[in-house]
């Protein structure tokens, strides 16, 4: 296949999901956990749930990077964008970049957009290159990047601190809320209410990382693993060869999305990572704190670490708890789903989210609502 069309052919994904029936036709109820937030949208954008057997539960984990960013995270940044705790007191010093999914995102009293519309100095930005940019643009300035993602969107900001360096910016700083996806994984086949069959890995995380860091999965829980691409065609060849392996009762990372996706990962990018930034622990939104399931900047870089600018970070380590209501967190675990929220169409709608499923454009309420999922 070669072209996008192929991949989206109705009558070869009809045909796919028979064979998915027959092949586990009579089995118990097998429970499958997609964590991509692309995976979450394009399941429910073509229906794919729909062409699948009642025997198998098809479950949304915590895929979308803007979903599990913490309180925590968003109350520093709100904090920085006030210039409250800003180690200046010269007024707005302090101009906050971020890609637009962050805006709305909310944290425990306010969120960026609430801010910005108060004064505060944010601006929406596509690239690292434009926060770069702004810097040179404003030397008044300090340029904050706030820099949420998984090992997809690591390297570029990881490049920007290169580059940064490179020009001797001295006012270009990242506040770093970068997550690694294996850990999170294993915080999942280690929790008592989810009882996983298998795992459809995220297809842009892999082709950074390649296949190598889920193979503990298979190795030391016997959880068979498949990375697949988006498209809806990749999703059901995905889940098949998932099933082929548990019916066989076997247990291995097997990669659908080759065409990208490499078992080595893409080494140009795993060595700017490992350049710049090191594993440490870092809070999930729903998950709690998650040994080594973070990155954050080396002794060598810790002068563009945005937290330099606080003068008071204790203010910031105790945040509110979530909205009362709002079930994001077990969403995000898979343990619940959009409909058994009290919020959900009722209160949390995409013109008014409450809590930060229904924010991003690949959170899993978001896709309920857009798509009718119930």
């Amino acid at each position: 296949m070669k072209y996008i069309d192929e991949f989206r052919d109705g009558a070869i994904a009809i045909g796919l999901s028979k064979k998915i029936a027959s092949l586990i036709n009579g089995h118990d109820e097998i429970t499958i956990m997609e964590v991509c937030g692309s995976h979450t949208m394009s399941i429910y954008r073509y229906g794919l749930k729909k062409l699948l057997p009642s025997n198998i539960r098809l479950l949304s984990g915590p895929g979308c990077p803007v979903c599990v960013t913490s309180v925590n995270y968003i109350d520093t940044a709100i904090a920085i964008s006030q210039n409250t705790s800003a180690s200046s007191n010269s007024g707005h010093d302090v101009l906050l970049t971020t890609f637009g999914d962050m805006m709305r995102v909310p944290g425990s009293s306010s969120s960026l957009e609430k801010e910005k519309a108060k004064g505060a100095s944010v601006a929406v930005v596509y690239s690292t290159l434009d926060a770069l940019h702004l810097a040179e643009k404003h030397p008044d300035k300090k340029v904050v990047f706030l820099a949420v993602g998984f090992e997809t969107t690591a390297p570029t900001i990881a490049a920007s601190v290169i580059e940064a360096e490179r020009r001797g910016l001295k006012n270009y700083f990242v506040l770093t809320a970068h997550k690694v996806m294996p850990p999170v994984m294993k915080a999942l086949l280690t929790d008592k209410e989810l009882n996983l069959d298998g795992f459809l890995c995220p297809a842009h995380v892999s082709t950074i990382i390649g296949s190598r860091p889920y193979e503990f999965i298979a190795k030391d829980f016997r959880i068979p693993c498949v990375i697949a691409g988006f498209e809806p065609l990749d999703i059901l060849h995905g889940l098949y060869m998932l099933l082929e392996q548990i019916v066989k009762k076997e247990a291995s990372v097997q990669i659908e999305y080759s065409r990208v996706a490499k078992r080595e990962g893409n080494p140009t990018a795993l060595a700017l990572l490992d350049k710049v930034f090191e594993p440490c622990d870092v809070e999930w939104r729903g998950l709690g704190l998650i040994p080594g399931s973070g990155l954050k900047l080396r002794d060598r870089y810790a002068r563009f670490d945005a937290l330099t600018l606080m003068q008071n970070k204790s203010e910031i380590r105790n945040p509110k708890s979530e909205i009362k209501g709002c079930i994001c967190g077990d969403i995000l675990r898979g343990v619940k789903t959009p409909p058994e929220c009290k919020l959900f169409k009722k209160i949390c709608n995409p013109e008014h989210p409450v809590g930060a499923c229904m924010v991003s454009g690949e959170g899993t309420c978001a896709a309920y609502y857009k798509y009718g999922e119930t």
